[in-house]
């Protein structure tokens, strides 16, 4: 049995699944959009096959007439996790996305195999045992989120990006893989990059963006976009703004705050230069409380705090739009965050001497807690572990719960979520170290928390959001290009800015890179401190599986401010939700 609930986007009138063949021996389902169904709906015209609607599933019933799963996700361009059935055959056919932009989960066991675009929906079978898989738990505090393929829930597992899954009667699920980023000089690739200069590159980045914009501009229902002021959604709505022949409608949140998280001046002198229907909203602390919402639609613990500003986001577009553009994707590109810039480092300091980068990190470790605008405990996190190489080192700079607190709270911390990081890293060996952490970082974050995040707070409102930045001639593109054209020093994303330069006021060009976060240090020693000693004190389901007086410790060391530990609280709390939901 198959069944869908549809969000509709095109054909809103025939377009509604499920959607068959002429003679309904095969049937399809699918969620996201396929960019390129145009197109190959006019092929599969001239081979002679018959259409009944207008809309991008319909192609893929056709398709599977004709090819078998590999083949048939190969020819799909979108954002997309589609389900195809044919009768005649007894054949299941699943696939998801080049990089993993829709969800798509499954359960096989018993003789029985489920499949949903929500781990609820595979729990909803009554085959499929709700039960915990404690190893996730150690996984969990390091990334914010549990790995691909694995999930909290013992058995069930998510299809890999870039993957089909076949299933017949009586047999094995069968996972292939259609698409692998090609990272120059990665596993024996050629390991010339693109010779390329400045401005050339710029031309040819401009003009990728700009066909990946109007391909996603398809749609029979409104459209906006997401607006922070930083420069990938900025670019996106400048060059929506030369082709829509109406006001771009654009959504921006922000903070009443003074740590620095307000974007809205910036999302405005934006908004002001294209002219937009521009519409913001402010986030205040109380919205913290959303969190149970926010774990009932993510099915499991997420340690990503902007997932309050994205839901929040999300609600106040969908209030005037069905489907908003964003800017997710620009960094993973094009080199965004402080922290490839820290790797790269991490690579250098370790053809240092050991004594002198003892010394350094000597230094480094008696920085005031103010310092480095804040970033100080990242940073000596950082050095902390630069004798650990690489990609540890650059983990150490992302973890959610820092190494050593995983080690206090944990009895026996497991490593296989660690060791599937180093491994994913090795896959890259050959590379330029730039490129090796872009690709990292897109196989791992990118994959299992931004596109996760969107696509759950977008579709709690029924919103659709769209990412030109990660269309796929665009992400080949960017992965040929020469490190130096992404980053130089501190220079982050050159050949981005300039690519889009002559579009944007200076003051967003040039303005450093600030994330979509939210003020948590403050909020939880302050605020909502009442509230988090209630959700995480006696009684916490979460010290059942972690250490109680370990928690403590950090509870009292945030409270005081001798540390910051709002990032690695978060993650806790929302633990603690999903544990008391389920009664682990």
């Amino acid at each position: 049995m198959v069944a869908q609930n549809r969000l509709s986007i095109i054909d809103l009138v025939q377009g509604d699944p499920p959607i068959t063949n002429e003679d309904r021996t095969i049937g399809a389902v699918l969620n996201g959009e396929i960019y390129n169904f145009i197109e190959l709906r006019e092929r599969l015209l001239h081979a002679g096959h018959s259409f009944t609607s207008h809309g991008d599933t319909e192609v893929i019933v056709h398709l599977a007439e004709d090819h078998d799963a590999v083949t048939m996700a190969r020819k799909l361009d979108g954002m997309f996790a589609f389900a195809t059935w044919d009768h005649r055959r007894e054949l299941l056919m699943l696939g998801r996305d080049r990089l993993g932009k829709k969800p798509l989960y499954y359960f096989s066991g018993g003789g029985t195999f489920v499949f949903a675009s929500e781990i609820k929906g595979v729990l909803a079978h009554p085959a499929v045992p709700c039960e915990l898989d404690a190893r996730a738990l150690s996984a969990y505090l390091t990334f914010g989120y549990v790995p691909t393929p694995h999930t909290f829930f013992a058995g069930v597992k998510s299809v890999p990006p870039a993957h089909t899954l076949t299933v017949t009667p009586g047999g094995e699920p069968r996972l292939e893989r259609y698409w692998r980023l090609r990272v120059p000089g990665a596993g024996g690739a050629d390991p010339t990059n693109l010779d390329l200069g400045l401005e050339e590159a710029a031309r040819e980045i401009r003009a990728h963006l700009e066909r990946s914009i109007r391909r996603r501009l398809i749609s029979d229902v409104p459209l906006g976009a997401f607006l922070s002021g930083g420069i990938d959604s900025s670019a996106i709505v400048a060059l929506m703004a030369g082709v829509m022949g109406e006001p771009v409608k654009t959504f921006t949140i922000g903070f009443e705050d003074r740590d620095g998280f307000d974007e809205r001046p910036f999302a405005r002198a934006v908004a002001q230069r294209f002219a937009t229907e521009h519409h913001e909203e402010v986030v205040h602390p109380e919205a913290v409380e959303l969190v149970e919402r926010l774990v009932w639609h993510h099915d499991q613990p997420f340690g990503d705090s902007s997932a309050i500003p994205t839901y929040l986001l999300s609600q106040v577009a969908r209030r005037h739009v069905t489907v908003a553009l964003s800017g997710d994707g620009g960094d993973e590109l094009f080199g965004g965050y402080e922290r490839f810039a820290a790797g790269l480092a991490v690579d250098r300091l370790l053809r240092v001497p050991a004594r002198v980068r003892g010394v350094g990190e000597r230094l480094v470790a008696a920085l005031p807690s103010d310092a480095l605008h804040g970033r100080v405990g990242r940073v000596q996190r950082l050095a902390g572990t630069v004798e650990e190489g690489m990609p540890y080192a650059y983990l150490g700079w992302i973890s959610y719960v820092p190494e050593p607190w995983r080690r206090r709270l944990l009895a026996a911390p497991d490593g296989w979520a660690r060791e599937d990081y180093r491994r994913i890293w090795l896959a890259s060996a050959g590379a330029r170290p730039l490129d090796r952490l872009l690709a990292l970082n897109i196989e791992t974050y990118l994959l299992d928390d931004l596109l996760v995040k969107t696509d759950r707070m977008s579709m709690a409102h029924g919103l659709e959001v769209r990412s030109p930045f990660l269309d796929t001639a665009l992400v080949e593109f960017a992965a040929r290009l020469t490190p130096a054209l992404k980053i130089r020093g501190l220079s982050l994303k050159r050949v981005l800015k300039r690519a889009v330069a002559d579009l944007l006021p200076d003051e967003i060009v040039s303005r450093p890179k600030r994330g979509f976060g939210v003020p948590l240090d403050r909020w939880f020693r302050e605020d909502l401190g009442s509230y988090t000693a209630s959700m995480l004190g006696a009684g916490a389901h979460v010290r059942g599986h972690v250490d109680g007086t370990a928690l403590d410790r950090m509870l009292a060391e945030h409270n005081v401010g001798a540390h910051n530990h709002g990032h690695a609280l978060w993650t806790l709390l929302t633990l603690e939700l999903f544990l008391r939901r389920h009664g682990w």
